[in-house]
């Protein structure tokens, strides 16, 4: 029996039941949420264990501690901006009854521009890392681990090189929308005519 449209029931049935679908993403959401407040626990041990020891650190290790927490902040920025763009993008759109509060990327922020963020904070995660290494070298008593800051620096490139492709696919993406917008508008404005 076809509905409206010529669409059967079970047509009507299916895609209802696939697009509800998307609320099975939320516990992983939910999840994410959880390790947020994980990397939270971790952040304030590291400032509880740091803060009291101030007087008697030497340059280095306060460096070494600042940027553990940055690290740890940059990590909960990137699992916040991957729960709200990939909620509003694939679940629900987040009602803020116009807070003043809401991040302006907030509802604008595609899935193009999600993998540009999460690669960003990646790479910004991984200079922190390189740097920590850099700042133990410096520590007396630290051999010098050749082997492992070699894998820093692949590791980093790698992160590095993926976002420049990244942003390159996404460039050429655009260009090809762009011309095939430019190519409906020519036809628009000059349809073909009849024989």
């Amino acid at each position: 029996m076809a509905g409206p449209g010529g669409e059967t029931i079970f047509e009507r049935v299916l895609e209802k039941g696939l697009f509800e679908s998307r609320w099975l993403l939320a516990p992983f959401y939910l999840g994410l949420v959880v390790s947020l407040a994980m990397l939270l626990v971790v952040f304030v041990r590291e400032l509880l264990s740091s803060a009291p020891n101030i007087l008697t650190l030497d340059s280095e290790q306060v460096i070494l501690s600042v940027l553990t927490l940055i690290d740890l902040s940059l990590a909960g920025n990137l699992v916040l901006i991957v729960i709200f763009s990939g909620y509003e993008n694939f679940v629900s759109k987040i009602d803020t009854h116009g807070s003043e509060d809401r991040p302006s990327w907030m509802g604008t922020l595609d899935f193009s521009g999600l993998k540009m963020k999460l690669i960003g904070s990646i790479v910004a995660i991984s200079v922190i890392s390189l740097l920590r290494a850099f700042v133990r070298l410096t520590e007396p008593g630290i051999p010098f681990d050749e082997r492992k800051i070699l894998w820093l620096i692949l590791l980093h490139l790698t992160f590095l090189a993926s976002g420049v492709l990244f942003a390159l696919m996404d460039w050429l993406a655009s260009l090809t929308e762009a011309r095939r917008i430019a190519e409906l508008h020519e036809l628009e404005a000059h349809p073909l005519k009849p024989h």
